[in-house]
């Protein structure tokens, strides 16, 4: 299905989240301009907004409720009121057999909205969105999806909801785009997915195939579940032109905690990992993801969490007070940590980790 069209053809898009949904936006902007649609400069000059939207954090989605506020506040000013179009994962999460919450209730939140939208919807499916964004060029370093979705329901998070179950592109087709953006001028490049490891038919074998390719120079990937790294994806990962940073979320350090979290991994498990990957890439960078403030987190169980980032050394953390999402499982888990005890839990290991 196309995007109907206005009459002043200029577009914006409003991207919020990860690097997935920035090459999503990417795709839709290829889109748009098979249309005959020109890019603004400034989400001013637009007649048709698009807002690709995070909903991993309440605080994402606050911020599409503030910005669609503001849109529609430049009309009561007098301005020219764009056609709002939102996508990405809050619309994700209302849609298909995995709803966290009706499109109904998405639409009450949000009455300004003119269309919600699907990504697949917007671009078509996901083989046929990839093909067009070979039509974007980018100078250096270029974003390539190589699965989307998650079928493990971690009890704090919105993913399996927003992306659906775990799909992989082809491996063909994913080689065949790198070689074309390598002939482009692309020099690095970064493979994407909400869980790269579980990738098939191989993960292990898509990054051997890639390091293959003439005048590639670093090959990059986010993200890593800890329970999918594989000793034949270490040995991958080992090879010259493979990025040295690993991005390995942990999310907690106590075990309690991550039963709770259903992460399937211990403490224990997740240290003789990452020492295993220091003992095939000594010069392994690990940075990683954590909640602090979980459902039910004691001082005791936060401490277990600095005491493994203190042992683990990680080079840099995106740490996140925990925030209730509707419809996933800790929903109905009593947050019963304190505002101020979650920021005083971030600021420690941010300040540990991070260095800020």
């Amino acid at each position: 299905m196309g995007i109907n069209k206005p009459e002043s053809k200029t577009f914006f898009i409003q991207t919020f989240g990860c690097q997935m949904n920035e090459a999503d936006s990417g795709r839709i902007a290829s889109a748009l301009k098979k249309q005959g649609y020109r890019l603004a400069e400034k989400i001013q000059d637009a007649s048709l907004v698009v807002i690709n939207s995070c909903s991993v954090r309440e605080s994402a989605e606050n911020r599409v409720l503030g910005l669609v506020r503001n849109l529609a506040e430049r009309q009561k000013a007098g301005g020219r009121r764009p056609k709002i179009i939102l996508t990405g994962c809050m619309v994700g999460s209302a849609w298909g057999e995995r709803q966290r919450y009706s499109l109904a209730m998405l639409k009450k939140k949000l009455p300004r909205v003119d269309e919600f939208r699907t990504i697949k919807d917007l671009i078509g499916n996901f083989q046929r969105g990839e093909k067009a964004e070979r039509n974007r060029v980018q100078k250096i370093q270029a974003l390539v999806p190589i699965m989307s979705g998650c079928n493990h329901f971690c009890s704090y998070c919105v993913v399996p909801y927003a992306r659906g179950e775990e799909h992989s592109r082809s491996f063909e087709e994913v080689v065949c785009q790198v070689e074309e953006l390598v002939r482009r001028g692309n020099r690095e490049i970064t493979l994407l997915g909400q869980n790269v490891n579980s990738y098939r038919p191989s993960f292990a074998a898509l990054l051997r195939r890639l390091h293959k390719i003439k005048n590639i120079k670093k090959i990059s990937f986010l993200t890593s579940n800890p329970w999918d790294l594989t000793d034949d994806i270490i040995e991958a990962m080992s090879l010259p032109k493979i990025d040295r940073y690993l991005h390995l979320p942990v999310q907690s350090g106590d075990d309690e905690i991550l039963k709770k979290m259903n992460r399937p991994y211990t403490a224990l498990q997740f240290m003789k990992l990452v020492k295993k990957i220091r003992k095939k890439i000594p010069d392994i960078r690990i940075g990683t993801d954590i909640i602090v403030g979980f459902p039910g987190e004691t001082k005791k169980q936060f401490e277990n969490t600095v005491k493994l980032c203190q042992e683990v050394g990680f080079i840099k953390a995106y740490i996140s007070r925990y925030s209730p999402r509707p419809g996933t499982a800790a929903f109905k888990m009593k947050d019963n940590v304190l505002s101020e005890e979650k920021k005083r839990r971030w600021r420690i290991l941010d300040k540990m980790v991070n260095g800020r």
